[in-house]
């Protein structure tokens, strides 16, 4: 059913769900495993990122939330160590956090009827990306969305520029054998539409000034960390492709979601540009992720709160 290869024949009953019950009972032993959290604290808006500033971020606004906001009635941290918000809750904070972290760790902004924001730390490759995608998948979330990091692949682009991806080239192999490279990967109109909109919300850019610091274009996901190194087999391909940018992890996030029937999107930024001699030294990568990886977030929030109030509305 997930691969499109599902054929029915008479008489034979057809499938009620996208998953059998064993492969959901599997899914969610290994999400528990993965993430350190109980299958409860999950919400419907998933945030996927491989940048432990990212998590950082998202723990100081997470509790920032709970202490001042009126948005989330809990926050959650691996080991289901759980801080509320006396404002929407009567419950009691609960739990510790792990002292060791686990493969994948999670965080949950907790709303009522599953509609906060979880945030998993996927770690680096497409092999992490398909992992966590194909369990998470069995919660039936509203949408997943990547944010992270990626090398710019045009002289135009500018450290700490965003890349709104609307087109992927799948160099990351880990999906092939379940849907051919053939196929198009199309991007979810109501995720671009949200992210454009938090994108110049939270900037404060307008139309051409807009444009020029977010570009929206193909990202190429490797498997292969030192591409560079191979850059003139790869030449081509990224001129043909029209590529604007290269990661490790949209495409394998967007292909998954495709198949498994989860709205999906991507907004990276860009914190490097090899191919033009602009690569991260110690010093510069410092003041870049303080710069940015503030905002970057808050862009995500907010576009995810756009979607929640289309879900809450319907």
């Amino acid at each position: 059913v997930v691969n499109g290869r599902f054929r029915a024949k008479e008489g034979e009953p057809s499938p009620l769900s996208l998953f059998s019950a064993e492969r959901v009972d599997y899914s969610l032993s290994r999400l528990r495993h993965y993430t350190g959290t109980h299958l409860d604290h999950f919400q419907r808006f998933v945030l996927f990122t491989n940048y432990q500033r990212y998590v950082d971020e998202f723990i100081e606004y997470g509790r920032a939330e709970i202490e001042s906001g009126d948005t989330f009635r809990a926050f959650v941290e691996p080991g289901n160590a759980v801080i509320t918000n006396p404002r929407l809750t009567d419950q009691p904070a609960s739990g510790e956090r792990a002292e060791k972290l686990p493969q994948m760790p999670a965080y949950h902004l907790v709303a009522d009827g599953h509609t906060g924001v979880t945030l998993v730390n996927i770690g680096v490759g497409p092999s992490n990306a398909k992992t966590i995608t194909d369990h998470v998948a069995v919660l039936r979330p509203h949408c997943w969305v990547m944010v992270g990091h990626c090398g710019g692949l045009r002289h135009t682009q500018r450290l700490g520029d965003y890349v709104l991806a609307h087109a992927y080239a799948r160099l990351d192999h880990v999906l092939d054998e379940d849907l051919p490279i053939s196929i198009p990967i199309p991007p979810i109109a109501e995720v671009q539409v949200a992210l454009t909109a938090a994108v110049s919300d939270i900037t404060g850019l307008k139309g051409q000034e807009l444009k020029q610091r977010v570009r929206t274009g193909t990202v190429v996901s490797t498997d292969d960390r030192d591409w560079e190194l191979r850059y003139d087999e790869l030449s081509t391909f990224f001129n043909q492709s029209r590529a604007i940018a290269v990661d490790m992890e949209s495409a394998t996030i967007a292909t998954n979601g495709f198949r498994l029937r989860v709205p999906y999107g991507t907004l990276l930024c860009v914190s490097d540009k090899p191919l033009h001699g602009e690569i991260k030294l110690p010093g510069m990568a410092n003041a870049f992720y303080a710069e940015r990886v503030s905002q970057h977030l808050k862009i995500c929030l907010a576009a995810v709160g756009y979607m929640r109030e289309d879900v809450v509305q319907q």
